[in-house]
């Protein structure tokens, strides 16, 4: 997280904007605050690459984070994709990038990496029910919260049913080094195995640190992902990870497998190291590094002030509702058989006949006169008694 820049806009869409999160090819990503203290990641297109193109597109990712839902994605908040700078904001997501935390802490173990494929992939499928593609899933599109994986960016996401892309002829769109072959190629009718694809190269990351294919340029690998001769790296790859993620990086779309298989075959190792998946996900999440989240600055002083003008505080009313039902009889006169509710029998040295000292009575809204029982006056006392000593 970086600090505001002096050209960076303060606010968006009535979201308070704290500091920067991160950049995309597309846009500017800030955390920003709802009037109520929500914590959202805000959007915000680059005027660079503000063209009839990019709105597009961008109108296509408001479309879509509207459409899909699940624990594994990060939900829609708001947008206004016809604003002179269009924005989107989504839930903010507390936790590092995929990307982020294997270049510095090293690649995953394999319990760990064996039950982020099986949440990523349940992930996924949630997507897909929803009738739409990610197409660019990467390991910096992978967030690792405390409680369990989120999956952003859908800046290239298309609905499946919409067999065009939004880009200009001989020019592929997405992250080439997750990109599967007929992608690579630049294909238009992808289908499900496309991010099967995907996932399988960000869990090979995951575990070895390595992509499937590297290369000088984009173009390099892209010819790399496509050529039959030319098998992927599965070098440093946990044995019991290697045929799994062979399978969905293989070079025909069919011969990938579902989603579903993907997630039963990586419980199958968990379950071969003695673990249920929620045991698994516990040691991912307790693998994931704290963050701290910057909040907005507090108001000044004067508007705290202002509000606290004539604050005369805050007094909540006990009321015995049972206690209404005597309130036909005449308060001053009790039965002489009626005990003492204030507590202990008088001390010796008061006189038998001295009256009985009266309590003020609380004003009642209803003008019944609500007398308090035993237990309930001495848990008033304590209220006020705290009241006066509390700071809030």
């Amino acid at each position: 997280m970086e600090p505001l820049r002096d050209d960076d806009p303060r606010t968006v869409g009535g979201f308070t904007l704290v500091c920067r999160i991160g950049a995309g090819g597309m846009g500017q990503v800030y955390l920003g605050e709802s009037a109520a203290g929500q914590q959202v990641a805000v959007k915000v297109i680059k005027p660079s690459v503000l063209d009839e193109d990019s709105r597009a597109r961008f109108l296509l990712e408001v479309d879509s984070l509207k459409t899909v839902y699940g624990p594994f994605i990060a939900s829609f908040v708001a947008a206004d994709a016809d604003a002179e700078r269009p924005w989107l904001a989504v839930e903010f997501v507390a936790g590092q990038d995929l990307l982020t935390i294997v270049d510095e802490r090293g690649p995953l173990p394999l319990v760990e990496t064996a039950s982020l494929g099986a949440l990523l992939a349940e992930g996924l499928g949630t997507v897909h029910e929803a009738g739409l593609l990610h197409r660019d899933l990467k390991p910096q599109n992978i967030l690792l919260a405390p409680y369990g994986p989120k999956v952003i960016d859908f800046g290239l996401a298309v609905l499946a049913e919409r067999r065009t892309t939004l880009t200009a002829t001989g020019v592929v769109v997405g992250s080439v080094l997750c990109m599967p072959p007929e992608q690579a190629r630049g294909e238009h009718e992808l289908d499900r195995p496309a991010d099967v694809y995907a996932l399988g190269a960000v869990l090979l990351y995951a575990a070895t640190g390595h992509y499937p294919y590297n290369g000088p340029s984009w173009q390099a690998v892209a010819l790399k992902i496509e050529d039959p001769g030319t098998p992927p790296d599965l070098s440093d790859l946990p044995p019991e990870l290697q045929p799994l993620i062979s399978a969905m990086l293989a070079l025909d779309p069919a011969a990938r497998p579902t989603l579903a298989q993907v997630t039963d075959q990586l419980v199958d190792v968990l379950s071969a190291h003695g673990l249920t998946a929620a045991q698994a996900k516990r040691r991912l999440t307790d693998h994931v590094p704290a963050i701290t989240v910057p909040e907005a600055p507090a108001p000044p002083a004067s508007e705290t002030a202002a509000f606290q003008e004539g604050w005369t505080g805050y007094t909540p009313t006990v009321v015995d509702v049972a206690a209404r039902e005597d309130d036909d009889a005449p308060h001053d006169r009790r039965p002489a058989t009626e005990p003492e509710e204030d507590g202990p029998e008088p001390a010796a040295d008061i006189p038998d006949n001295a009256p009985e000292p009266s309590t003020p009575r609380r004003p009642d809204p209803t003008g019944a006169g609500v007398r308090l029982i035993a237990p309930l006056r001495i848990a008033e006392r304590m209220r006020a008694s705290y009241a006066r000593d509390a700071r809030f």
